[in-house]
């Protein structure tokens, strides 16, 4: 088993993570200052499934593919960029006319859950990012050590769920107070765009070899 004061640390360690701005964190704060607090949750709870998914394939070594495969890492990367200009490219088109629709038939829970997952499994830094992270508070002498990575990467999943959480909830209450605007909402969607084109530029560019 491991220690409580090796997963103490390694909490502590998650928070502090969580709370550094990113493409997850990011989305969460968008998604919730566009649509609510319950979108902002579900889309957690997609993201998180994406950390479960990243966690399981560290425990397997399936996460060395992408980090010794320039081609893997490229060919998911390529994937992962697309996807995000699909939603700015959606978020730019939603203008009042737009809101008026989907207040009408709002996005659904599942969708925006699916969106979650795709977003974060789509991602190949954030396997290489567990492959090396992880496995620095597992010790093979403390029992298997792909049992030590799938209990870090629970705790690592239930730190952020706090955090998103919170981002939620704190984005959400934003986007309560300016649900009323259709120009507000407009704005809203603009910036979260621009969110999804900037996180897709920094996938974009980002370099295999640095990882």
């Amino acid at each position: 088993m491991i220690p409580i004061d090796v997963l103490g640390t390694f909490f502590a360690t998650a928070i502090i993570l969580g709370l550094v701005p990113g493409p997850d964190n990011l989305f969460v704060l968008t998604q919730a200052a566009a649509k609510g607090r319950v979108s902002g949750i579900i889309v957690t709870f997609g993201l998180l499934t994406g950390l479960l998914v990243h966690t399981m394939a560290v425990a397997l070594g399936i996460s060395v593919i992408f980090k010794t495969s320039p081609l893997a890492f490229t060919i998911l990367k390529i994937f992962g960029v697309g996807y995000l200009l699909y939603l700015a490219y959606g978020s730019f088109r939603a203008g009042k006319e737009n809101i008026e629709k989907r207040n009408k038939k709002p996005v659904s829970l599942m969708t925006l859950y699916r969106r979650g997952i795709i977003m974060n499994i789509s991602n190949p830094k954030i396997s290489i990012f567990f492959l090396a992270f992880l496995p620095q508070f597992a010790d093979p002498s403390r029992g298997e050590v792909s049992i030590q990575i799938a209990v870090l990467g629970i705790v690592f999943i239930i730190a952020t769920l706090i955090i998103f959480a919170l981002i939620s909830f704190l984005a959400g209450s934003i986007g309560d107070y300016l649900k009323n605007s259709d120009k507000a909402q407009t704005y809203l969607n603009r910036i979260a765009g621009v969110v999804f084109i900037g996180l897709a530029a920094k996938l974009a560019f980002s370099n295999h070899n640095s990882l």
